[in-house]
């Protein structure tokens, strides 16, 4: 009993779980009701600002207290995990209510880890990102197994919502296939709501070690008060077996070097939607992209 009573809860200067789920919902819901409209680009950023506002005033939150309450569940990891987690599951709810279907994103999630076509993303499946260090960019690293062949591919996919009232929408996902020998890396610039792809072709000829990358949220030197949330979910690694190879390699024959966390010096990188002249961010965890 005392240690229930004692157990810490969200201070009352925050908004507390429930009512932020309730938000995070509507907010949403907004967002996607200004985009579907018929209207030009600057009437449906007029009228996300309009739907936003009256999301917030619906709640009676201001824009500062719901601004506070993000950051502060952003140093609570736990927290926020669960509210986002139940805000997708609501959203998804709601879409299949209205006669949506699954879609393309859906169709590898029943596959389990261990198939010639498997879902190999082990962190969470969802993430809300803020244009602010060091809320903008999520890490994540997924070492090689028993499961993993020779002549493997990869292929990242995610459902992004940007609510913004105003700014730039510039998010990025950069993804480092390490090898043997060397690393591969691909990376992807996304601006717009909807399903996204990042694939790294197979490589018959060395053996993956692991996959390791970021998810970005560029815009912090902009100077704007205005709400920016990058929302992603249903974030899946699927990992295809494109030759027919029984050659695989347990686990503890990975090498673990102390730079197992680094880009080797020779990586290769492409991707079309980059331009010339980008510079590739850093992969090290203990670095934060300002």
């Amino acid at each position: 009993m005392l240690f229930i009573a004692c157990k810490p809860g969200t201070p009352s200067q925050y908004i507390q779980p429930d009512e932020m789920e309730d938000i995070l919902v509507d907010y949403y819901m907004a967002q996607a009701m200004a985009q579907q409209a018929n209207t030009s680009q600057g009437e449906r950023e007029y009228n996300t600002a309009m739907y936003i506002e009256a999301v917030l005033k619906k709640h009676g939150v201001t824009k500062a207290e719901f601004d506070s309450s993000l950051v502060y569940y952003y140093t609570r990891a736990d927290r926020f995990d669960a509210i986002c987690k139940r805000v997708s599951e609501r959203l998804d709810e709601q879409a299949l209510t209205q006669g949506a279907s699954e879609g393309e994103i859906g169709k590898y999630a029943q596959y389990n880890a261990t198939g010639d076509t498997a879902n190999v993303w082990a962190d969470r499946t969802t993430a809300l990102l803020m244009p602010m260090p060091p809320y903008n960019r999520w890490d994540f690293a997924i070492e090689a197994d028993s499961t993993y062949r020779r002549g493997d591919a990869l292929m990242m996919m995610f459902m992004s919502d940007f609510m913004y009232q105003t700014g730039s929408k510039n998010g990025l996902v950069y993804m480092a296939v390490e090898y043997d020998d060397t690393v591969v890396s691909r990376n992807l610039r996304f601006s717009v709501t909807g399903l996204a792809q990042l694939r790294v072709p197979e490589d018959t000829t060395r053996r993956m070690r692991a996959v390791k990358g970021f998810f970005y949220l560029d815009g912090a030197n902009e100077n704007t008060t205005s709400t920016r949330l990058l929302f992603l979910n249903n974030v899946q690694l699927i990992r295809f077996h494109t030759i027919d190879d029984d050659t695989k390699y347990p686990t503890d024959s990975i090498p673990r070097g102390g730079d197992a966390g680094r880009l080797a010096p020779d990586s290769v990188s492409s991707g079309d939607s980059i331009r010339g002249g980008d510079e590739v961010l850093p992969l090290d965890t203990g670095i934060t992209v300002h």
